[in-house]
């Protein structure tokens, strides 16, 4: 479909946004897809809070030189681009489980910020774990010393507490 000037100022700009808005994106090359296919993965993709739309390489070439980034080798042949709107390893989980059970998506690299990854960059930050978790894992990282300080002040008060419950227990004993 041959698109005006005037359109395909309209898809960088869209496109430029897109990214700017993005935390990360995942490109993908599908071949012998259905919009049934399609459909499916954009709704995965949603409930990741990103997007999923098909590109035209050349000008999401040129909304990439926009924004600042040089490499664009990922952009060959057809694709479909996630866009990470909240939570990039989570977009990428959610491609990454698709892709690998599926002969029709291949994950051909994508971006985190400006930083290209290769696929197994990609698949790395899918493994990692989502992003509550990861702020449970910091919060409690962050906490475990206070903790053990309140353990440590409070451990000298316990152990007195012990002997003089067990003082009072033998003389209750020794009085019946």
């Amino acid at each position: 479909m041959a698109f005006s000037k005037e359109q395909k100022t309209k898809l960088i700009a869209q496109y430029t946004e897109w990214i700017n808005r993005s935390q990360g994106m995942v490109a993908l090359s599908y071949n012998k897809m259905t919009m049934k296919e399609i459909d499916t993965l954009r709704a995965k993709v949603r409930e990741t809070g990103g997007e999923l739309h098909i590109v035209k390489n050349t000008l999401m070439k040129l909304a990439l030189d926009e924004v600042g980034i040089s490499n664009k080798e990922i952009f060959e042949g057809v694709s479909l681009v996630g866009f990470a709107f909240q939570d990039a390893a989570g977009l990428a989980k959610v491609i990454s489980e698709s892709t690998a059970k599926s002969e029709i998506f291949a994950v051909k690299g994508g971006y985190l910020g400006k930083e290209m990854l290769n696929a197994s960059q990609v698949k790395a930050l899918a493994d990692l774990p989502p992003l509550p978790v990861m702020r449970g894992m910091l919060l409690g990282t962050i906490l475990a010393p206070a903790s053990k300080l309140v353990r440590t002040l409070a451990e000298p008060a316990r152990g007195l507490a012990a002997v003089v419950k067990a003082y009072s227990e033998k003389g209750a004993v020794a009085a019946a």
